[in-house]
């Protein structure tokens, strides 16, 4: 099941939250000065529509316009990467694919009781092990905020309980853990932009 998300529309034609991408295009596109951004969870996007969106868009001035030509288009030289799971926690499974082509480039579970965070974090390791061992250069795109943080400091923080159902799952993020550690990479890693440019090409598309 892919991830819930919540658009906050701060200034448009109609400002409100909205539950899906297309709902929120109608209120933007065409709109001057359109301010909005994506949240994965309905209590956050709630406190921040009642907030100033400088709060949560980034702090260089007190309004910030978010457009698609501030923004720019995402590489399509590059790999995307994602994760789906049925459940928090329920059955996982993540994959990578290559933007230009959406041609998938590996797809790794069902694993039980795992995490969408978990999940995440070893779409990305897995992406850029992928790419060392073919020797690109080439950026990855990932939509989560928390695996990126997790890949920078290498390590992750979850409340998940390890057990015999989900014990294959830890063993690939123990080998992701100590990859990052033992491993360098030149490979650029993206925020997946989702307000602008729509669900990652790597999504697996269970609305």
């Amino acid at each position: 099941m892919a991830k819930q998300k919540y658009y906050v529309v701060w200034k448009g034609n109609t400002p409100g939250i909205y539950t899906s991408w297309d709902e929120c295009k109608k209120h933007i596109v065409g709109f001057t000065g359109a301010i909005y951004k994506s949240f994965e969870a309905k209590a956050i996007a709630e406190k921040a529509f009642k907030s100033k969106p400088h709060l949560y868009i980034g702090n260089k001035t007190s309004q910030i316009s978010y457009n698609n030509k501030s923004v720019g288009r995402p590489i399509k030289n590059s790999i995307s990467v994602d994760a789906a799971c049925s459940g928090n926690p329920g059955v996982l499974e993540y994959r990578g694919v290559k933007m230009a082509t959406k041609e998938e480039i590996f797809h790794l579970g069902p694993f039980p009781e795992g995490t969408v965070n978990l999940g995440e974090f070893l779409a990305l390791v897995h992406g850029l092990a992928f790419l060392k061992k073919h020797n690109s250069g080439l950026p990855v795109y990932s939509d989560s905020i928390t695996a990126m943080k997790w890949v920078r400091v290498k390590k992750i923080n979850t409340k998940l309980e390890r057990s015999s159902k989900n014990e294959k799952l830890f063993e690939l993020v123990d080998r992701g853990v100590e990859w990052l550690k033992k491993n360098d990479y030149p490979n650029k890693i993206i925020k997946w932009e989702t307000a602008f440019w729509g669900e990652i090409p790597a999504d697996f598309g269970r609305k």
